[in-house]
């Protein structure tokens, strides 16, 4: 008796009969799989689990950025992209049986409870972590603002040991900058949020009116900040860059997926030589503004190869409260280079060198390494003006610690070296 298949392949042509045959032979090797499941199992298996399962190894196969959310998943995300949330303030991964950090975000309680860079999470209060999945994981470490967790820590060398952290509203003043000695302007951005173009602007013009309305030089330190939205990233770049030209391209399948960002003109420090420090804990958006002043040959890079994290994730939202994010493109730099998997690579490579008693915030997984999805805990938003006056709040004593810190600081030493060697070259 002729099948469905059977009728629907005679209007085919012989490449499309094959795919459509190859198709119904996987649909039959997928169901045969959910009989014996249902028949065998030792204990009755409920429908919707093993169809949400299905799914979920369906996309998760895909790559580790693509994941079907259940519907507290996917609420948790939406939290994410609004900043409404209690959390400990760190970039994590799912590595093996742990979760993994990727860095602790700047003035967090993971940040203050001295969370590093490399650390693996193996247990979450009383829940062993290689038992569930990383956006469990992330449920368990969400919670009220002012409540206590525990975490246990694994970390190379040491014992593992617990830490107890009270969760925060997470608020990030993205952008800090000081004023280096011979001039030379140091600006942190520690992610990429809708107000942290006009900040960095806003910062750069006070660390001029300091040096008597301008600045040699600049040190724009981009280390283990995980990224954020698009267009901080594009308008960042933009601020550098002093001639019309592409700053970021993306890629995909859909025509919506193929999108260019262009530089308009007019460069903030009018052509002073810049640093851009990245390391492996320099992903997504951070990477789109090192590749693009690379290739612009507006900034030397310097530091170590970064993160490699240059897809785009779309969300869409489904029935019953279900979440879909799937990669729907690539990002490409300037000179076609891809960001995916390889990274931004350095003008300069440092090594990894601690002056003093200075933690090493470098990171040993790439996103080449990663088996499971990354997630990131995003900051609260503040209003430029909030954070410009937080930025103006702070006691000169503050400044004075935070510079002395820059001094003791590797990678910006070396920066600073280069920029003064390059300031009297110009003269």
């Amino acid at each position: 008796m002729p099948t469905l298949a059977d009728s629907t392949t005679k209007k085919l042509s012989a490449a499309e009969k094959q795919s459509l045959q190859s198709f119904f032979t996987d649909l039959e090797a997928f169901t045969t799989a959910y009989s014996k499941i249902k028949g065998l199992y030792v204990e009755e298996a409920d429908n919707k689990k093993l169809f949400t399962n299905a799914i979920k190894g369906m996309v998760s196969g895909l790559d580790p950025h693509s994941t079907y959310l259940e519907p507290k998943e996917q609420k948790n995300l939406l939290e994410s992209a609004s900043g409404k949330f209690g959390g400990l303030g760190i970039v994590i991964t799912k590595k093996d049986d742990a979760i993994q950090v990727i860095s602790p975000i700047d003035d967090t309680p993971a940040y203050r409870a001295g969370i590093q860079a490399g650390d693996k999470i193996i247990k979450i209060n009383d829940k062993i972590v290689r038992e569930m999945t990383l956006e469990e994981g992330v449920s368990l470490m969400r919670g009220k603002a002012g409540t206590d967790i525990e975490i246990t820590i694994l970390r190379k060398n040491t014992k593992p040991f617990a830490v107890n952290i009270t969760r925060e509203i997470i608020t990030i003043i993205s952008v800090k900058g000081y004023l280096l000695e011979d001039g030379i302007g140091y600006v942190r951005v520690s992610s990429f949020q809708k107000p942290t173009t006009d900040l960095l602007e806003k910062t750069i013009e006070r660390l001029k009116e300091e040096n008597d309305g301008y600045l040699n030089s600049l040190i724009l330190d981009l280390r283990n900040n995980p990224g954020g939205v698009l267009d901080g990233a594009v308008n960042v770049s933009n601020l550098f860059l002093d001639d019309a030209g592409t700053i970021v391209y993306t890629k995909g399948r859909i025509r919506g997926s193929n999108t260019k960002f262009v530089s308009d003109s007019g460069d903030i420090l009018n052509g002073s030589p810049m640093v851009v420090l990245i390391n492996k804990g320099s992903a997504s958006a951070s990477e789109i503004v090192a590749g693009a002043l690379q290739d612009h040959k507006r900034a030397i890079i310097m530091g170590n190869t970064s993160f490699g994290k240059g897809s785009v994730q779309t969300i869409l939202e489904l029935e019953g409260g279900y979440g879909l994010k799937i990669t729907t493109a690539r990002y490409y730099t300037p000179n076609d280079r891809s960001i995916q998997a390889k990274g931004i690579e350095p003008d300069i490579k440092l090594k990894n060198i601690k002056l003093g008693e200075e933690k090493d915030s470098i990171i040993e997984t790439q996103e080449s390494d990663l088996k499971g999805h990354l997630e990131v805990e995003d900051p609260s938003k503040l209003s430029d003006k909030e954070i410009l006056n937080a930025q103006k709040s702070k006691k000169s004593e503050e400044n004075k610690k935070a510079l002395a810190k820059l001094e003791k600081d590797y990678f910006v030493l070396q920066a600073h070296n280069l920029l003064k060697a390059l300031t009297v070259l110009q003269k």
